[in-house]
């Protein structure tokens, strides 16, 4: 039997052998994980912990899904088991690991397990295996809407942050964090008619400027700024739309990145600010009435320190912005009735 799989998910049983009947869920993840464990909570809180729950996300790379499966959560975006799963799997571990003593991965040999014992993958897409490779930018900036849950392979992408190395970056993400991570990285979409821009705010990490009114349904789409996670798999196949990347100025966006937090008004308003990456170099956008972004430096996204966003929630926003200046403001607030569809 091969020592590390079969000790990794050996792990999971010794806790629960530890006798504790107080515990309601066992999460597990790699070393090189971050979990955001506020969201976590609010999301399994959902789910009867009295029931038989494997809840996980797949990885992002449809070939990862073909070598594995797409029924099974990935062990890097880490996944949580309910206590009766797991209490049904004590019985049963063993053996799974003998009928296949060669498996080399601990994720694999628990989905062959439970789905033996005839529990199925609940898939959270807030799980991120992130099995993409160098500039994971464009994914950040507009992943899936729902809570975001964790962050997995840190360590083999760039800096998710500019001028900055992948501890520096992290530990400026987690600023935010601390404040509100039930927003932290939501994307918000919203438009300024007046100069036909369109905003994609990705709370917390980053913001665009489109110099042109682009439809939500294009907007949610990540950017391609990434590569596939095996290199020698020259097919650039994903679980998830892309857009790819452009040189027209009417689709190219104008990049700011989350910079500073800070509290006003009573602290009952958080006002996190963003700042331009670099100049985008690009002629503006030419279709008649559109206007050039190039002078904006700096945005600030105002949001509601005392209101947490529920899960499955969005903000809708207004654009406060004053012709020729270099800063502008994106105002969260409550959606109108029939303004967002969640």
């Amino acid at each position: 039997v091969k020592p590390i799989p079969a000790r990794i998910v050996r792990a999971i049983i010794e806790a629960f052998r530890e006798g504790d009947k107080n515990v309601r869920w066992y999460v597990m993840g790699d070393d090189d994980t971050i979990f955001f464990l506020d969201n976590l909570i609010g999301v399994l809180a959902k789910y009867n912990h009295s029931k038989y729950y494997y809840i996980g996300s797949n990885s992002e790379f449809v070939k990862s899904n073909i070598d594995f499966s797409f029924d099974m959560a990935f062990g890097g975006a880490g996944y949580a088991l309910s206590y009766p799963v797991v209490e049904a799997l004590a019985a049963k571990l063993d053996s799974c690991i003998e009928r296949d003593p060669q498996e080399h991965f601990s994720d694999y040999i628990l989905h062959s397990c439970l789905a033996d014992l005839g529990v199925p993958l609940t898939l959270e897409k807030g799980f991120h295996q992130i099995d993409m490779r160098n500039d994971t930018t464009g994914f950040l900036s507009a992943q899936p809407h729902t809570p975001f849950l964790s962050f997995h392979h840190i360590d083999a992408i760039d800096p998710i942050f500019p001028s900055m190395n992948r501890s520096e970056a992290i530990n400026h993400l987690m600023k935010v964090a601390k404040a509100d991570q039930s927003r932290l990285l939501q994307q918000t979409i919203c438009y300024h008619r007046p100069t036909n821009w369109s905003f994609s705010v990705s709370w917390g990490y980053s913001a665009y400027i489109y110099e042109n009114i682009i439809p939500r349904s294009i907007l949610c789409r990540p950017l391609q700024t990434f590569t596939t996670w095996r290199k020698e798999v020259k097919l650039h196949f994903y679980v998830f739309n892309t857009r790819p990347l452009s040189s027209d100025p009417c689709q190219v966006p104008h990049v700011f990145f989350f910079d500073s937090i800070e509290f006003t008004q009573g602290d009952e308003q958080v006002v996190t600010t963003y700042i331009r990456k670099s100049p985008r170099g690009l002629p503006n956008c030419s279709s008649t009435g559109n206007h050039s972004a190039d002078a904006i430096t700096k945005i600030q996204v105002l949001s509601p320190a005392t209101t947490r966003l529920e899960a499955g929630g969005r903000d809708c926003c207004d654009i406060e912005y004053v012709d020729r200046t270099s800063v502008t403001q994106v105002k969260y607030r409550p959606c109108l009735k029939n303004e967002v569809i969640a």
